[in-house]
């Protein structure tokens, strides 16, 4: 009896000893595994006294990264929370970024417009339209890169000619510059992280019939996110000048536009989205910033223009979304046409009415 219980206790040792050595064995390999392509590793067992009796040299092959990694949207990016995802300040290079020398630009200055009597504009009307910077021609609009100027999205360029060279954005409440807005208040608008104050009460985590106070700077939820301001609004005014027997365009004001989002708990449909109004710049005020920066030019970056250069030479692409011709009730087109390919065709023949006052002007 003995007997029988000393071998069953030798066996249950010799199977315990065999299945720690294979989980041992098993933990080695997955170690080796880990280890970096081409890397050999030495291992040897030891003998009495410290001799190696044996030596093996292995090479471990690490498994390929397979994963595929999809470009992100180009459009309504992820926002980002620190709220300087527009008008952020840009560190200057500390040599020369140009092959050539680059000569300054602060002191440029737009040329004055010519002076036009009451009297003399006996024909004028006004004129609003859109430019989406996702269409071709427009996408300097949207050019994210990086200069000495800063950074060269139009609205950042906007957003530093507010903060730094002193115009004057004003509310969006009607396009006639009625309300100025400080520049807190613009930049609010623009950052997920408001400059307003927020009061809230929170469990206190020691004792459950305790709130304690907490006071946070208030998210601005309707904050747009980055790269989701392509679309820009222009109010112009287009009159005949009878001194100079010549008619011309003179814009008035620009507002960004930032889509509308979406209720809290409301999926995305499949209906185009809604913008709004951020604030209204008087054009005027901002020619002179626009002259001291350039916009991208794909196919040559030594001959860029100038911003002013880009809205006094027309090179942009645009729609009529409202005008006064023929419009009593001051409404726009959305308001009038319910298709969106009518509203083109009703916006491409309010142009073509405004061409042709000029062309009845003349006999030949």
């Amino acid at each position: 009896m003995k007997k029988l219980f000393l071998g069953i206790v030798v066996i249950s040792s010799v199977i315990g000893f065999k299945n720690d050595a294979f989980a041992q064995f098993k933990k080695a390999k997955k170690t080796e595994e880990k280890t970096d392509a081409g890397k050999t590793g030495t291992t040897g067992t030891t003998g009495t006294g410290g001799v190696t009796s044996t030596t093996s040299t292995s090479t471990s092959t690490a498994k390929k990264d397979t994963t595929i990694i999809k470009p992100g949207k180009r459009f309504d990016t992820t926002r980002d929370v620190s709220g300087k995802e527009y008008g952020g300040v840009v560190p200057t290079s500390k040599r020369n970024a140009y092959g050539y020398t680059k000569e300054p630009v602060s002191d440029r200055k737009p040329l004055p417009y010519d002076h036009i009597r009451e009297d003399d504009a006996t024909f004028s009307h006004f004129v609003w339209r859109e430019i989406d910077a996702r269409e071709k021609m427009n996408l300097p609009f949207i050019y994210s890169a990086k200069d000495e100027t800063g950074d060269q999205r139009f609205f950042s360029i906007i957003l530093n000619a507010i903060k730094n060279d002193s115009v004057v954005a004003f509310d969006a409440m009607d396009d006639r510059f009625t309300t100025p807005l400080s520049i807190n208040q613009v930049i609010s608008m623009s950052s997920a992280q408001s400059t307003l104050l927020d009061t809230t009460y929170a469990e206190n985590p020691n004792d459950e019939n305790v709130m304690d106070t907490v006071i946070k700077w208030k998210e601005n939820l309707k904050a747009p996110k980055p790269d989701s301001i392509y679309k820009f609004r222009i109010k112009e005014q287009w009159m005949f000048d009878r001194e100079a027997s010549k008619f011309l365009v003179r814009i008035i004001g620009i507002a960004p536009l930032a889509p509308n989002p979406l209720p809290p708990g409301v999926k995305k449909s499949n209906a185009p989205p809604t913008y709004y109004p951020l604030f209204w710049v008087y054009y005027p005020d901002l020619r002179p910033t626009l002259s001291r920066t350039f916009a991208y030019n794909p196919k040559n970056i030594g001959g860029q223009l100038s911003w002013e250069e880009v809205f006094e030479g027309r090179f942009f692409s645009s729609y009529i979304i409202k005008s006064t011709v023929n419009n009593p009730g001051d409404k726009t087109l959305a308001q009038l046409i319910e298709d969106p390919l009518f509203r083109l065709l009703e916006g491409e023949n309010i142009k073509e009415k405004l061409f042709n006052y000029e062309q009845d002007l003349w006999s030949y």
